[in-house]
């Protein structure tokens, strides 16, 4: 064989290994690439079940911070009951203000807050309208008395304010 004819052979067999070493690269890096898109899919999953589980776990807390708050409310209006009425012992009404003032401290510190009524506009998401007078001096829809408080955790309404409403 010629020399020409040899080197030809080495070329064409070099370029051979070249393109199949070239092939073997390209299958891997759509390898590589496939499975780093993959794996940032997942990750991405991850960090969105994350914040739902934070989330689901928030709910299921305010939920249960609600139903227990709901079961004081009660005792925290006979407490401000208890305090309106007249008593000649001035000792009497300092103890059931300690006891309602304790009370809402506690409240207060699991972020449950007192709903705003007389003088604000009525929202029936956090009120409850029981009645409803005509006073030309009070504004639409304007709250003029409270019969019962409303209390709230963050957004959640543990219980509507039971209100009179003008106009």
């Amino acid at each position: 064989m010629s020399e020409e004819k040899k080197e030809n052979l080495e070329k064409n067999e070099n370029n051979e290994v070249e393109t199949k070493e070239n092939d073997e690269l390209g299958a891997m890096k759509q390898e590589l690439d496939e499975t780093t898109d993959r794996l940032k899919r997942i990750m991405a999953e991850f960090e969105n079940y994350k914040k739902r589980s934070n989330k689901e776990r928030e709910m299921l807390y305010n939920s249960l911070l609600a139903d227990i708050v709901s079961s004081f409310l009660p005792v925290i209006d006979n407490l401000e009951k208890a305090l309106s009425v007249e008593t000649q012992d001035e000792n009497y009404k300092q103890g059931i203000e300690l006891v309602l003032k304790q009370f809402k401290d506690v409240l207060a510190k699991f972020g449950v807050e007192e709903i705003k009524t007389v003088g604000e506009t009525f929202d029936p998401e956090v009120h409850e309208a029981v009645s409803s007078i005509q006073d030309e001096t009070k504004g639409e829809k304007e709250i003029v008395q409270e019969f019962r408080k409303g209390y709230k955790i963050g957004t959640k309404v543990v219980r509507h304010s039971m209100v009179v409403v003008a106009n």
